[in-house]
């Protein structure tokens, strides 16, 4: 038998029956995958349920929904697995020494979107007398090792690995603080990532140049097995007090490019202006923008008018204009490749990392009033109900009337129109304002996942320090422009099928049977009845949502539906948009900041012969390659800026220890319990060692810590009050004390968990053996 091939004798089969029409369930397959780990293909899957004939493709197409949606993964050989459960052999590079002084890893390949977990190195005690010519793996090797999972709950790694043999040396590359030596020469390294609690040591000959308190990226230093490891440093960034460093951390520790190379720079300042030849002069239409009063980029105006055709009677025509960024951004050109690398612009508090270069960005490409710019334009005709009639995409020239932010618009519907508003008041803003309510009915018909979540927005002051942390605005206005633009992507996805282009769609599947069961189990505990058949659709969760509206359970359930859902992704194979309640939806709204709006417009501008700086063949076949990249940069892009956020915060409360708040649990773990501030939005943990002497038990379902004497409950949503004990704004970790809060436990609460969480206030180190391992709160 050829090596790799499964063994059909060796494979076990699969337990229950089959789902009806030949097909296996979800759970089915997954239960499969976890009785028979390693080499397990598509084919032996198939196999073993039986799947014959007609049945063959609705089960690729099962496999290939479960593997986007992260529950399973391909290996390079097309073998899939469990994504929450690594190969019983694999590749693993040990990244640093833990407390104990064990060695600790992760794997090279984890396509799970949760962070890949950490694996304990268990001392190799085979090796033979020649192996000692050669050293024990130590940090920064790659090695293959054999895994084995680690059925202890009460031991801080869910895996062990047994060293095979090492196949190279992967050193890994640590942002983080340099802390010089008070006697001698030298230093530490303080890593910002959380995960990484350990120091390294810098011997004086890898300072580089260091001073204390420089934040620095070094590299770790392979061979050392015991005590502290080893670390070089290799740039320096400057002094971490510097507001703006916090920023530059988020960039560099996730990889986010942001400096443009020169030929990106030369090409976009070579650029010019392009005028009305070849496109439709819609400069007489009074086109506004509305944006955030801080916005950096101007990208999309609207207007709106009453239909003139007798046959729509109370109908409107709305307009969506987009700056046309595939006008100055060719396929295959310096500033397309840079801008496809880094897949979308980033934005923190302080600073935006742009996907182009400023000149297009901030000048060609910015919609600015009084201005003519090139657009890409949408007409869209509705009903007087709100359904849509038809469209027609515009190539043109435009000239934008004002440029407005939502403030401005919602005092103006209001009543308080000021100087630059008012005289758009009863021309473009009151028109605009009813064709909005027209197109809302519709919306209320589809009936899209209603979820209203607070958002802290971050004040930054004219010296770069965090001035205050306030709840974001919310104004219908902002709504207005939402559904604007949600139109237009739809009509961007019709149009592309209507002329046969391949485009990349935003894609949301349902959520998982498996987060639906936990959902359900959660809301039960609050007395709330979820319905989960076959065809769970958005009204599904709306209706928990309209029940808990204006209670003590709002925040929380939100909270828990929101972590229930799947996550949108870009994707050339179309299946809707769950979220949105839509069949067909691609972004065509945001060209300047997201790489997957400009492959939309180049597709549309091919299909309906609108210039030759369309699609190309090269683009149409790496549209999967594309998406399944500027997925990934849009995932890294949302962690870094939540990571900024977590360390302004961070450096906003370090002057605030010994403070006390009011917060809700946010999450619950054995480790102890996340605590989100009422008033910044702050995350902090709470260790379980500061609970106080009892037992506590994690019970899973109903989130909740309970106290095995005094029978106290810490669960999810509980209000809270608690002081700062300890804020760290280089990794933006908070610590708080439990200072009063939970209830009694529900009967029968407190044994549904597989082990106990330990005992509150037992002495197990600096924050406790249970919360070693732990990581970070993402």
């Amino acid at each position: 038998m050829a090596e790799g091939k499964p063994r059909r004798a060796t494979t076990k089969k699969p337990a229950g029956k089959k789902k009806s029409g030949g097909l296996p369930t979800r759970e089915q397959i997954l239960a499969f995958l976890s009785e028979n780990p390693g080499k397990t293909s598509k084919r032996e899957i198939g196999r073993a349920f039986g799947v014959k004939g007609d049945d063959r493709i609705p089960l690729k197409q099962m496999l290939k929904a479960m593997t986007e949606e992260g529950l399973i993964a391909r290996d390079e050989a097309k073998n899939l697995r469990r994504t929450d459960a690594l190969p019983p052999v694999t590749v693993i590079e040990i990244t640093h020494t833990d407390m104990d002084g064990e060695l600790i890893a992760r794997p090279v390949s984890w396509p799970g979107e949760e962070p890949a977990p950490l694996i304990v190195v268990a001392p190799d005690t085979s090796r033979k007398k020649r192996d000692y010519d050669e050293p024990p793996a130590g940090v920064g090797d790659r090695v293959l090792a054999r895994i084995a999972k680690v059925e202890d709950e009460e031991e801080p790694y869910p895996y062990e690995a047994q060293v095979i043999r090492r196949i190279g040396k992967g050193a890994e590359r640590i942002l983080g603080l340099y802390r010089a030596n008070k006697k001698g020469k030298g230093g530490r390294l303080v890593p910002v990532e959380k995960k990484l609690r350990n120091e390294y040591e810098i011997a004086p000959e890898d300072v580089n140049g260091a001073e204390e308190g420089n934040l620095v990226f070094a590299e770790t230093v392979p061979g050392k097995k015991y005590g502290l490891s080893r670390a070089r440093i290799r740039e320096v960034f400057g002094d971490s007090e510097d507001p703006r460093s916090i920023s530059l951390i988020a960039i560099h520790a996730h990889g986010i490019p942001d400096a443009f190379p020169d030929d990106v720079i030369a090409e976009a300042e070579a650029a010019k202006h392009h005028g009305l030849k070849g496109r439709t002069d819609l400069r007489d239409i009074p086109l506004i923008t509305i944006d955030p009063a801080d916005a950096r980029d101007h990208d999309d105006a609207v207007w709106a008018a009453p239909d003139t055709d007798p046959k729509n009677d109370g109908g409107v025509v709305a307009i969506v204009a987009i700056a046309d960024v595939a006008a100055y951004v060719k396929p295959g050109s310096p500033m397309d490749r840079e801008a496809r690398k880094r897949g979308n612009s980033t934005y923190f508090p302080d600073r935006v990392v742009p996907m182009l270069p400023e000149r297009i960005s901030n000048d060609l490409c910015s919609l600015v009033d009084g201005e003519d710019r090139a657009c890409f334009a949408v007409r869209m005709v509705f009903d007087r109900n709100g359904n849509k009639r038809g469209h027609e995409f515009i190539r043109g020239l435009m000239r934008s009337a004002a440029s407005l932010s939502y403030r401005q618009v919602q005092e103006a519907i209001d009543g308080r129109p000021d100087d630059i508003a008012g005289p758009l008041l009863e021309p473009v803003l009151k028109p605009l304002w009813a064709a909005y309510r027209i197109i809302a009915k519709a919306r209320e018909v589809r009936a899209p996942l209603d979820l209203d979540l607070p958002e802290h927005k971050i004040d930054i002051g004219a010296d770069g320090r965090i001035a205050g942390v306030r709840i974001g605005d919310k104004f219908e206005s902002m709504k207005l422009i939402e559904e604007f633009m949600i139109q237009a992507n739809v009509c961007a996805a019709e149009q592309a099928e209507a002329v046969r282009r391949k485009v990349i769609y935003r894609i949301h599947d349902a959520p998982s049977r498996e987060k639906l069961v936990a959902l359900a189990e959660f809301l039960a505990t609050l007395n709330l009845n979820f319905t989960r058949g076959e065809n769970i659709r958005p009204a599904n969760f709306n209706r928990v949502l309209s029940q808990v509206d204006g209670t003590e359970h709002d925040r929380i359930v939100s909270d828990v539906v929101l972590r229930s859902q799947a996550q949108a992704i870009y994707s050339p194979d179309n299946i809707g948009h769950f979220g949105l309640n839509l069949r067909r939806y691609a972004h065509f709204t945001s060209p300047i900041r997201r790489y997957a709006d400009l492959t939309v417009h180049r597709a549309l501008i091919a299909g309906l012969g609108l210039g030759k700086d369309g699609q190309t063949d090269d683009e149409v076949a790496e549209l999967t390659e594309i998406a399944e990249h500027i997925s990934m940069t849009e995932r890294r892009s949302m962690i870094a800026e939540r990571d900024s956020k977590d360390r302004f915060i961070a450096a906003f409360l370090e002057a605030r220890i010994g403070a006390e708040f009011t917060g809700r649990i946010a999450g619950v773990t054995r480790f102890g319990l996340f605590v989100k501030l009422d008033e910044t939005g702050a995350d902090g943990f709470v260790p379980i060692s500061s609970l106080g002497g009892d037992f506590f038990h994690h019970d899973e379902i109903i989130h909740a810590l309970i106290g095995q004497r005094t029978r106290i409950a810490y669960s999810l949503g509980d209000a809270v009050r608690v002081r700062l004990e300890e804020a760290v704004p280089v990794t933006g970790g908070l610590r708080f004390e439990l200072l009063d809060g939970g209830s009694e436990a529900p009967k029968g609460a407190g044994r549904r968990s597989r082990a106990p969480s330990g005992r509150s206030g037992a002495k197990r180190g600096k924050y406790g053996k249970q919360a070693r391992g732990n990581g970070s709160r993402r």
